[in-house]
């Protein structure tokens, strides 16, 4: 055989790296056909589920973690000073509006409110001895009054006598007895006056006694009030909770000598809500009335409903111990935030204690 002919009559043999180039090419230009009409499709489904997200689940709200639990601490502290007798209740311990706390020793006030008592009761003797002076003095001054009229009619009498006297002749009276009618005239004009002055005297008494019986009546006043002191010493002795809450910070101990306004313990109310502090960028649609659900570290599997209460009219930093002043200095612009205060909506019982300061997220939906 020709071996030219051989040559050609063998088939061309398919070089190892031109046949398994030109399949793997084809392979990879189907995978990428098939990427990119995958990408095509799914790249404007994701778009649009990144939109519908945003405008649904984050344009509508506002949220902020500079948030915690606010309410009222209320700070007990001894009206009087003494020597603590009880201590009747315990840290975190649970008590209702009226319920005793602390009783301080009353054995001194109840002294000072015996010696009030025996004052006022001296007061209201004073008092009812100048009323019976004025009654002394007011018919006093009555019979002096009647005397004076007896005195006038013995002086006319006297009067008329020796006028009788006199008019008669000198024959008929003898000189003896007009000497006696004169005496008696001046006698009894002498008694008249007498009279009168004792009566003036007996009446000035009266405004006197009146007096006297004002100064008592002021003295009972006084002694009074004293005895409603004493009492409400008395009563101070005995610390009670103003409102229903828990106890908390309590520094005080059995047998502890306290001091007025001395900080014993505080009463946490069972009223609490939310202080949020939003960047004042976040408040441009929030308003009071607005829903809001709050999320609270201390239970991350509950979800709280509320709503916005109110806005301060005031940014945090402007309240603080040293507000800024901006008109001194170089001014640096810092997006401040303003307390939002949110409410819990009612019916909504916390698996615990909501305790004040403790950290919250909440979420308001402001469109």
């Amino acid at each position: 055989m020709d071996p030219k002919n051989e040559t050609a009559a063998v088939p061309p043999q398919t070089g190892e790296t031109g046949g398994n180039v030109e399949t793997k090419d084809g392979g990879n230009g189907q995978r990428n056909n098939r990427f990119f009409r995958i990408a095509v499709v799914v790249a404007p489904l994701l778009a649009v589920a990144l939109a519908a997200y945003y405008f649904i689940a984050l344009h509508p709200y506002e949220s902020t973690d500079d948030a915690f639990i606010d309410g009222h601490a209320i700070q007990i502290s001894p009206k009087v000073a003494g020597r603590v007798w009880q201590v009747l209740i315990t840290d975190n311990q649970f008590v209702k509006k009226g319920e005793s706390l602390v009783r301080i020793d009353p054995g001194d006030f109840d002294v000072a409110q015996a010696q009030a008592e025996a004052s006022l009761a001296a007061a209201q003797s004073r008092l009812a001895q100048a009323k019976s002076q004025l009654i002394v003095s007011q018919a006093a001054a009555g019979q002096d009054q009647a005397a004076v009229g007896s005195a006038e009619a013995e002086a006319k009498r006297a009067q008329q006598d020796l006028a009788r006297y006199q008019a008669v002749e000198s024959r008929a009276v003898s000189r003896e007895q007009v000497d006696a009618a004169v005496a008696a005239a001046q006698s009894t004009a002498a008694a008249l006056e007498v009279a009168h002055k004792k009566a003036e005297t007996s009446q000035a008494q009266i405004p006197l006694s009146q007096a006297q019986i004002g100064s008592a009546e002021a003295d009972v006043q006084q002694a009074e009030a004293l005895v409603r002191q004493a009492g409400l010493n008395t009563s101070y002795t005995d610390i009670v909770a103003p409102e229903d809450g828990w106890v908390t910070h309590r520094s005080v101990e059995n047998g502890e000598y306290v001091q007025v306004g001395q900080a014993l313990l505080a009463v946490v109310e069972t009223d609490v809500w939310v202080t949020a502090n939003f960047k004042e960028t976040q408040l441009t649609y929030m308003k009071p009335g607005q829903r809001v659900s709050i999320e609270v570290d201390a239970y991350p599997r509950r979800t709280f409903r509320g709503h916005v209460d109110s806005i301060q009219a005031g940014t945090g930093a402007q309240f603080s111990l040293l507000p800024p002043e901006n008109a001194a200095g170089n001014y640096v612009k810092v997006v401040q935030r303003v307390p939002v205060k949110i409410v819990f909506d009612p019916g909504q019982d916390p698996p615990g204690i909501l305790p004040l300061g403790a950290s919250v997220v909440p979420k308001v939906k402001v469109r």
